[in-house]
């Protein structure tokens, strides 16, 4: 039985295979110049997912760059949603000149942790999204804050999961301070990118199969291995008669 997904990257962010990743994905996640990215390679990176016919995401962060946004601020909750909207004010305005319209935000690193997980701060950030006109959802972890806030606020949830990341046993990344939390085996990403979206479920670190029902599918545009993980996966969906799809 034929099957579609959405799979994502996260690009703009200084990688060298961005215009090679534009012809495999569907949707891109374009860094907004919180953790990496300027104005330049925002419309860059738009004008390569116009070309391409890719969707298009802002990819907020904390203000961060130092640390490429993978490690949590501890400031007020209206300090970091404040810091998001100065991102995507910028992000808006450099797709208007690019002509492309932005489907949906993913917060990006240790923001997208946060707000899986902190009720407050994911709603504030939800409701200051919903109140700017243009963007209608939101891409995050199924079961999480994000699902549920996006509920609350009337943004369309586009759940996501991870094919280079590993899981825990409650649905839920592992850290990436722990070995063995991102996949670098090219081989072990296409069988989780294909369970995952034939059978809608993932091997956590513990053995056990889980229930994970995405719509979206992403691998990491900064990793080494991203070109090549991205042309397996599509080779093996393919294969499985699995179309790549927003």
């Amino acid at each position: 039985m034929s099957a579609a997904i959405d799979l994502n990257a996260d690009l703009g962010e200084g990688a060298p295979f961005d215009a090679d990743l534009m012809r495999i994905v569907s949707s891109a996640s374009i860094a907004c110049g919180g953790h990496a990215g300027d104005a330049n390679t925002i419309y860059e990176t738009m004008l390569l997912a116009k070309a391409n016919h890719v969707r298009i995401g802002a990819h907020p962060s904390y203000a961060d760059r130092a640390n490429f946004g993978r490690l949590k601020i501890l400031q007020p909750h209206d300090v970091t949603v404040a810091d998001v909207l100065t991102q995507l004010e910028v992000f808006a305005a450099v797709a208007q000149e690019a002509g492309v319209q932005v489907a949906y935000v993913k917060p990006h690193g240790a923001l997208y942790n946060e707000t899986a997980k902190d009720a407050g701060l994911c709603l504030a950030l939800y409701s200051a999204i919903r109140a700017r006109p243009g963007i209608g959802a939101v891409m995050g972890l199924p079961a999480t804050q994000h699902e549920l806030a996006a509920r609350e606020t009337g943004l369309t949830f586009i759940s996501e999961a991870f094919a280079d990341r590993a899981y825990e046993e409650n649905g839920t990344l592992a850290p990436r301070s722990e070995r063995g939390a991102v996949h670098e085996d090219i081989p072990a990403i296409v069988a989780q990118a294909t369970e995952i979206a034939r059978h809608g479920a993932v091997t956590a670190r513990t053995g056990s199969n889980i229930p994970l029902s995405a719509r979206s599918i992403c691998l990491h545009g900064d990793s080494e291995h991203a070109l090549a993980a991205a042309r397996a996966i599509r080779a093996a969906f393919e294969a499985e008669d699995i179309e790549i799809r927003a």
